[in-house]
């Protein structure tokens, strides 16, 4: 039995945790239906992303949702957080994403690599339907929900069924020295049923994914020419974001991904009680190379050494390079078990969940290219035994004009990341301990929540959250810069009101204020993150206090006859926002990167959202304007004033469907955000760059064409006006996919 095969039967074999429940909200939902009252939120369903979207992986059905920022570098990308209107792509921690009650977005960080999203663990076809709620106005969710909440839910057979997908992609990107094409192919299947009250779902995903670069790589560029140093060709003169010259001088992070996702969902209706179970394994092997633009007058490729380039002397270090190559391995597994009532007076559920890193693996050499693909000193940096375990339960009852819920929540978080120096970094055991970061977190909540139907047209919905919070374990160990140090343990009690009014004006107009507080803890990595060094150096700050938002909404909705507009003003107020900065610490006057209270910041902005059907046209469309400012930063004065980092002024989308026959849908797309700035101080003056961030406008198309009530064929085209744009990193190009799908 492979190694692979005894993980997925052990993991199987046992019962974990997490929850999610759903709270009141007044809801846009695709299909021209809603829920009650509360703040602004949309609903994509399974149907309608099949026939709108070219959906390669889960994350793709949030692609057009007003107001959502899904960073998605390339296909098979595990390192996609979401933004949302007053949160950017950085703060992962500020939105939370469940598939049936499993917590999906990791709470062990707030940034777009380690702490993103594991989406990987729920196959599209698996989506019934995504929620997304905005902004934290339900007691019934955590202070990450500040951002954005996404419920994932996945669908259960009726009767026996067997479903699969075919896909590939293909992708042709041009971009300083890289010109190529990178592509993907997928298989899906699935096979279920249901016996009188027992139902089961087991599928499994494969993926084989290459990227354009995710790296560019550059050197800075001396103040005057000099003649020392090999003379190369290919270099390519820029400037980089801050306006600087530089040298391009490469490219790196080519990523090959190879993913496979078992997963199995089991339920049994008791006398009006439901059991279910589900289980989900993600196994990934992912592979990053490197590619030189320098010749030397040999013409070989140069990747180390004191090199000239158009008459400017340079020093490329080993790391350059070495840096943008990697092997990655993962095995994560995601657990839920839930019972909750299906009949009676009182709606309950209870859910359990967790999420483990049964193995986290990232090898990186030290030496430099090319001898580094045969070997050599390196680096393995490990987060396996990384985990988390939620749990919810909640309950509800209609009294007369009131609709009461309440209910408890608990979370326990542990961070374990260890670096090693290692002799072989493609192959060899583990050597010294460079660094370690670890650490643990805990949260225990109680809330209540009371909708109340006070008079004809109006509801008025009270909450309240009671959280208690606790960090403990903290660990920081660096063998350079020397550190061994045990961090202090931090706890904290906080109380989060709530509160919605809501008129029903007539038949068609409905207007709501929403108001809610919210606390979002620091995350075991904030506290505890691994020291580094380099040109500043990265350190833990085991004193930071909590975010504390305050959000407003005032919405107003029309929907009749097959319009639904809905606009929006809202404000967020944050104190103690915690970014990452550079500033003195402890005295010193050394300078220090790591996360930071920043005292105060603001966001204000309006949102307008329509939804029509004209005939066979569907029409959808969202437009957002966000002005956010840093208010108060007494650690870095020069911030004061300045737009808050990644957050963009505009966003929009819009999408036509035509469903020209019973069989045949087109569908035009399009997404446009703004420029937007990394750094507090705003000094990130150029765009068009590598780290720089880019304004885009992408277009997409796609055509689906069903032969009969199962088989479906599409073709798709995302970024078809081939936008070349960054956002940090190089974004894909245009990108060609083609399907093929069996439906019970």
């Amino acid at each position: 039995m492979s190694l692979r095969t005894r993980l997925l039967a052990g993991g199987f074999a046992c019962i974990c945790s997490s929850a999610l429940a759903q709270g009141p909200v007044e809801t846009i939902i695709v299909t021209g239906q809603r829920t009650s009252d509360g703040a602004p939120a949309v609903n994509v369903t399974a149907g309608d992303a099949a026939v709108r979207i070219n959906a390669v992986n889960t994350e793709d059905l949030l692609r057009y949702a007003p107001d959502l920022l899904v960073r998605k570098r390339h296909i098979g990308d595990t390192q996609d957080p979401i933004a949302t209107r007053t949160s950017g792509i950085g703060q992962s921690a500020r939105s939370l994403i469940y598939a049936d009650g499993m917590l999906l977005s990791s709470p062990i960080g707030n940034n777009n690599s380690a702490a993103s999203p594991h989406w990987g663990l729920v196959a599209p076809q698996d989506v019934a339907s995504v929620s997304i709620l905005y902004g934290p106005f339900s007691a019934r969710y955590p202070g990450g929900s500040m951002g954005a909440v996404v419920e994932i839910a996945t669908r259960m057979p009726d009767a026996f069924e067997q479903s699969g997908k075919a896909l590939a992609a293909w992708q042709g990107f041009s971009q300083y020295g890289t010109q190529g094409d990178y592509g993907a192919w997928q298989l899906q299947s699935e096979i279920g049923d249901r016996n009188g009250p027992w139902a089961w779902r087991l599928g499994i995903e494969h993926l084989d994914s290459r990227s354009q670069p995710l790296s560019i790589v550059t050197l800075n560029r001396s103040a005057s020419p000099g003649a020392a140093g090999i003379a190369v060709t290919g270099g390519i003169a820029d400037v980089n974001r801050t306006g600087a010259p530089i040298a391009v001088i490469g490219a790196g992070g080519f990523e090959h991904q190879v993913q496979d996702t078992p997963s199995l969902k089991t339920s049994y209706d008791f006398s009006n009680v439901q059991l279910a179970y589900t289980a989900s394994l993600f196994h990934q092997d992912d592979t990053a190379t490197a590619q030189s633009y320098l010749k030397d007058a040999g013409g070989a490729a140069v990747y180390a050494g004191s090199v000239n380039i158009g008459g400017y002397s340079y020093t490329i270090p080993a790391s350059a390079f070495s840096n943008t190559v990697y092997r990655w391995n993962q095995t994560y597994l995601a657990q839920g078990l839930s019972l909750k009532s299906t009949a009676g007076d009182w709606r309950w559920k209870a859910v359990i969940s967790r999420f483990d890193y049964l193995a986290d693996s990232q090898r990186v050499p030290t030496v430099a290219l090319p001898s580094a693909g045969m070997g050599g000193a390196g680096t393995i940096t490990k987060m396996t035994g990384t985990n988390w375990t939620t749990a919810d339960a909640d309950a509800g009852i209609t009294l007369g004009d009131h609709a009461l819920s309440f209910g408890a929540h608990g979370e326990i978080v542990a961070l374990d990341q260890n670096k090693f120096n290692t002799a072989d970094w493609i192959g060899g055991g583990a050597g010294a301990l460079a660094s370690r970061a670890a650490g643990r977190t805990s949260t225990t909540a109680l809330w209540a929540e009371d909708a109340w139907a006070f008079a004809p047209d109006w509801k008025a919905t009270i909450g309240l959250r009671l959280e208690n919070w606790h960090a403990y374990d903290g660990v920081n160990v660096s063998a350079a810069p020397a550190l061994n140090m045990a961090q202090p343990s931090r706890d904290g009690s906080y109380a989060s009101p709530k509160a919605a009014l809501r008129w029903q004006a007539d038949d068609a107009i409905s207007i709501t204020a929403s108001y809610g507080t919210a606390f979002r803890m620091p995350t075991v990595t904030e506290l505890y993150q691994t020291v580094t060094t380099g040109p500043t150096l990265t350190s833990p700050n085991p004193d930071l206090r909590p975010e504390h938002a305050d959000s407003f909404d005032l919405s107003a909705v029309y929907a009749l006859d097959g319009t639904r507009l809905r606009v929006s003003l809202f404000e967020e107020d944050i104190a103690d926002a915690l970014i990452s900065q550079t500033a003195p610490l402890n005295g010193s006057s050394t300078l220090f990167s790591y996360v930071q209270n920043i005292d105060r910041l603001r966001s204000r902005g309006a949102e307008a959202v329509l939804q029509q059907t004209l005939g066979d046209v569907d029409l959808q469309g969202s437009a957002t304007y966000v002005d956010s400012r840093i208010l108060r930063d007494t650690a870095f004065a020069a911030a004061v004033g300045k737009v808050t980092p990644q957050i963009p002024r505009w966003r929009a989308t819009a999408s036509a469907t035509w469903h020209a026959s019973d069989a045949l849908d087109l569908s035009l797309a399009a997404r446009y955000e703004s420029r937007l700035y990394a750094t507090i101080d705003n000094t990130d003056t150029v765009t068009h760059t590598w780290q720089g961030f880019d304004s885009f406008f992408v277009m997409d198309a796609r055509a689906r064409y069903s032969f009969d009530s199962h088989w479906a064929a599409a073709i798709g085209v995302d970024n078809l006006n081939n936008d070349r744009y960054f956002l940090f990193h190089p974004f894909p190009q245009r990108t060609v996919t083609l399907e093929l799908s069996y439906a019970p």
